[in-house]
């Protein structure tokens, strides 16, 4: 509130403006621009455009710029926070869907400055159980965790009292959902002999899925399946081949999600390869590790939407060593970006840089040559 009111009494300067330009500004929400720039004031963007027409709308700007092509931060939609995020980004990523598996508030890992969701899992067996402790865990957990980003539940149950129980207590506390399908929820010995692997028709019938659910795969989904995703507006988060299987048409909303926190450029190349090079899905497949991440994470609108690059969007981005042209950006970006980020923004701030010879050294915001 005292900032609102500075700024309201003119107290409160404005914070300085930095234009970032690179030979192409790839912004995914709109279409690439060649000796592009993108102003940044805070943690947002304030204009996108052409380096010349940027830089002479903000003559007073500190400036940066870069080789290669500047991006939107790639969005990781389903990595264990338990087995690291520590190079998270270099590949470029500025968000995940991190799940922690460790209900105790005080172990739950923070994102080493990336923003996205925090997904508290839960996997209990049966009602009895939930009903009689792990319920008030789980609700103890999000009301008392300790972490300055968002919160939602990674839920896997085999009961369909329990699961509909935390689509209902999703709702109830605004939290997102994640669930993967194909995975055991129980062991075999469980009881459950019969319903250890969640499919898109048990969620659809415990009211589980909707937008603010998405779902993650381990296997083909079947067409039925991929209608009902369609039908409810989740998005699928594919992480192998096997699991991208009837989704790489367009049809589906996608986001790519690596499970271990590698790099998700590699994993999105992967999904494509048993298709023949297009670059209408190399495009695809570039939407789905930007806007199709932030659309699963449901930041993909709003002031400090993710995603894209463009005026009021938070400014993520990555600057990667590639050369391109606005017809083949997706394509090289895809095949010929992996291991090749120079830098990673996180609401403006740099979130990791790569210092190589033929780069000034300085300060974060120095100007970088190529």
């Amino acid at each position: 509130m005292p900032m609102r009111a500075g700024r309201l009494l003119g107290t409160h300067a404005l914070s300085a403006v930095t234009v970032h330009s690179a030979p192409l500004l790839l912004p995914v929400s709109g279409p690439p621009v060649a000796d592009g720039a993108l102003a940044v004031r805070g943690d947002r963007v304030i204009a996108v455009g052409p380096r010349a027409e940027i830089e002479a709308a903000h003559p007073d700007s500190g400036s940066v710029h870069w080789p290669g092509m500047i991006v939107p931060g790639l969005i990781d939609a389903h990595v264990r926070l338990d087995r690291g995020l520590l190079s998270a980004p270099a590949h470029g990523v500025t968000a995940v869907a991190g799940v922690a598996a460790d209900l105790d508030a005080a172990s739950v890992p923070g994102e080493t400055a990336l923003g996205g969701v925090t997904y508290l899992e839960t996997r209990c067996e049966d009602e009895h159980l939930w009903e009689a402790s792990e319920r008030d865990r789980l609700i103890t957990a999000i009301r008392e965790v300790d972490h300055p980003g968002i919160i939602g539940i990674a839920a896997h149950s085999p009961d369909p009292v329990v699961m509909e129980d935390l689509a209902i207590l999703s709702r109830t506390f605004g939290l997102r959902l994640l669930v993967e399908l194909g995975r055991p929820t129980a062991a075999p010995d469980s009881g459950f002999p019969d319903a250890v692997f969640l499919d898109a028709g048990f969620l659809d019938r415990v009211g589980a899925l909707g937008p603010g659910t998405h779902v993650a795969l381990s296997g083909p989904l079947g067409e039925a399946g991929r209608k009902l995703l369609r039908a409810r507006g989740t998005v699928a988060v594919l992480s192998s081949p096997f699991a991208a299987e009837g989704l790489l048409d367009g049809e589906n909303t996608i986001a790519v999600g690596t499970r271990t926190g590698g790099d998700p450029l590699t994993a999105a190349r992967v999904l494509g390869r048993t298709l023949p090079r297009d670059p209408a899905v190399d495009r695809f497949l570039v939407e789905s590790l930007t806007l199709g991440g932030a659309r699963a994470l449901g930041l993909a609108e709003g002031p400090g939407r993710l995603g894209g690059l463009e005026a009021g969007s938070r400014a993520d981005f990555a600057v990667f060593a590639v050369e391109a042209d606005a017809e083949t950006a997706c394509t090289a970006l895809l095949h010929d970006g992996p291991g090749r980020c120079l830098a990673t923004y996180t609401a403006g701030r740099p979130a990791w840089r790569r210092t190589a010879a033929h780069e000034t050294t300085g300060p974060a915001d120095a100007t970088a040559t190529g």
